[in-house]
């Protein structure tokens, strides 16, 4: 079973994951580590539109950021990617005690 700050974990990567700018940005670093100016290549758009937008994937932990001299680096968190597919597995498998602790009655339901 999640815990319930778990479920708000997730809430929050969702609502950054809403965006279609934030999926494309996620594409193109989930290939490797990249310079702010090569993810403004791939994308054409702002470097104020990307900050905004890596500030977003960053404070939810999607992607982590690397400063040296004047670069910025972006990268996928691959450790956050992984517990996001965890905890879809828990919320959307199978269990024997339900979060709910109501028993369906079967013979109720249509199949």
């Amino acid at each position: 079973m999640v815990k319930n700050n778990d479920y708000d974990k997730v809430v929050e990567i969702f609502k950054a994951l809403s965006e279609p700018m934030r999926i494309k940005i996620l594409d193109v670093v989930s290939c490797r580590e990249l310079c702010a100016c090569e993810i403004l290549e791939c994308l054409s758009i702002s470097q104020s539109t990307l900050s905004h937008h890596m500030k977003v994937l960053m404070s939810c932990d999607l992607v982590i950021g690397r400063k040296e001299a004047t670069w910025m680096y972006y990268s996928i968190n691959k450790e956050t990617i992984a517990n996001i597919h965890n905890t879809l597995d828990i919320i959307t498998s199978e269990k024997t005690n339900c979060r709910c602790n109501v028993q369906i009655q079967r013979k109720n339901c249509k199949k």
